[in-house]
């Protein structure tokens, strides 16, 4: 039986992805001519602000947060969504204008620079789910690529090489099978220790714990991961805490689903401290998670009870449940660290997290159906002539289609791995 959570339009009319590139905004003749006769405009204005980015997966639109105010500057087309971008160290990597955000779109990965969200570069992964995170001194972005490609991929990410958005490291994982018929161990998610020599990639159809040395870019270790019960343990995703002392890891296991807690203060051999059940105060369907600024504080996202569980990453304890009134999937924090930014895409809002409190302080309206977040430090530049684009987007009047992402439990229409 498909599962719903890993396959969310299995039974649904999809509109695959044809291969054709629908990467820039305005490429198309009736949208041109609409540009070319409003002319170009854009503004002077200081782009240093910190900003978080919320990635509509309704209609292909961003919606940009002012972290100081909690407000939401503005609503963008860009013709395409992500469900999973870097947000790890990104935030605080993307300091110029010319920087990039990392995305998952498509079949791949896309690079877009902050000024305009032009594309400057793309990498095919064979994969239509992808997961990415850029390593802390923001060279290289390392990449899951699950079923059907099961292989990871290295990325230059430094803007001023020669082989910038090219790919210098890839593991065909194919060779270690997966649980059933699955044809690999499906690599899902990926997370940087702070030393920025090992990745750690929670493995759903293998059942395992893979620890990736980024350079030499190689598996470093491996550790099956044992279920709680009689099925299997299926980890799917990880993050890291910012001391490199803990590894969260969320588990598509059993009807409500598992976490786990891993020492890795020796980076390259985790050891497994904790694991959390419903009976233990797990909320429902953990999916994703975030850790606090002090590492001491774990936020899972557990959609299946709509709201936020809070872990004691010491004791191994919950200790709170965050009640956010619909599903979120993924939640990014603010520059400074002070907030998490949650997108509940069944309410088309963002709840605002005060990390301080403990609390949610406000819930802010974006676009339709959010899902992906990620943030910088610095902010695109208005220009009149998006609010043309993201009239466009939200009438549904585009001269090419919006490109998809694939999202799990809820997806961008049409979506194919």
């Amino acid at each position: 039986m498909t599962d719903p959570m890993l396959f969310p339009n299995a039974d649904e009319s999809a509109q695959p992805s044809d291969g054709v590139s629908r990467r820039r905004l305005m490429t198309g003749t009736a949208t041109a001519g609409m540009v070319a006769a409003a002319g170009c405009v854009g503004s002077d204005e200081s782009t240093a602000q910190p900003t978080v980015f919320i990635f509509n997966t309704g209609d292909g639109t961003v919606s940009l947060i002012d972290p100081a105010a909690d407000e939401v500057i503005e609503t963008r087309a860009i013709g395409l969504s992500s469900s999973f971008p870097s947000n790890q160290y990104t935030p605080g990597l993307t300091d110029d204008i010319s920087d990039s955000l990392w995305l998952n779109v498509g079949q791949g990965v896309r690079g877009l620079s902050l000024d305009g969200f032009s594309e400057t570069a793309t990498v095919e992964t064979e994969s239509g789910a992808n997961w990415l995170e850029q390593t802390p001194n923001g060279q290289h972005i390392v990449v899951s690529a699950r079923e059907p490609a099961h292989k990871q991929f290295r990325i230059e990410a430094d803007p001023s090489s020669d082989t910038f958005g090219e790919v210098n490291g890839e593991i065909d994982r194919t060779p270690e099978g997966g649980r059933g018929d699955n044809a690999g161990p499906g690599p899902c998610d990926i997370t940087v220790h702070p030393d920025g020599q090992y990745a750690y990639v929670p493995d759903l159809y293998g059942d395992t714990l893979t620890v990736l040395s980024i350079d030499p870019f190689e598996i470093e270790t491996q550790i099956t991961v044992d279920p709680v019960d009689d099925g299997p343990s299926a980890p799917w995703m990880g993050t890291v805490s910012w001391d490199g002392d803990t590894l969260l890891v969320e588990h598509n296991e059993g009807e409500t689903g598992t976490e786990s807690i891993w020492d890795v203060n020796d980076p390259a051999n985790p050891t497994l401290s904790a694991r959390l059940t419903a009976d233990d105060g797990l909320g429902e369907r953990p999916l994703t998670s975030e850790i606090g600024p002090d590492s001491a504080t774990g936020y899972v996202f557990t959609p299946g009870t709509e709201d936020v569980t809070v872990v004691d990453l010491e004791s191994g304890t919950v200790t709170d449940h965050l009640d956010l009134g619909g599903s979120a999937f993924v939640g990014t924090w603010n520059p400074a660290r002070t907030k998490l930014y949650v997108p509940v895409q069944t309410n088309n809002e963002v709840a605002v997290i005060d990390h301080e409190t403990g609390a949610v302080v406000d819930q802010l309206s974006v676009g339709p159906s959010p899902y992906g977040a990620t943030a910088a430090t610095v902010r695109p530049p208005s220009d009149s002539l998006a609010a043309l684009g993201t009239a466009m987007a939200q009438l549904g009047i585009w001269s090419e289609s919006t490109e998809t992402t694939y999202c799990i439990g809820k997806c961008a229409c049409g979506h194919e791995l």
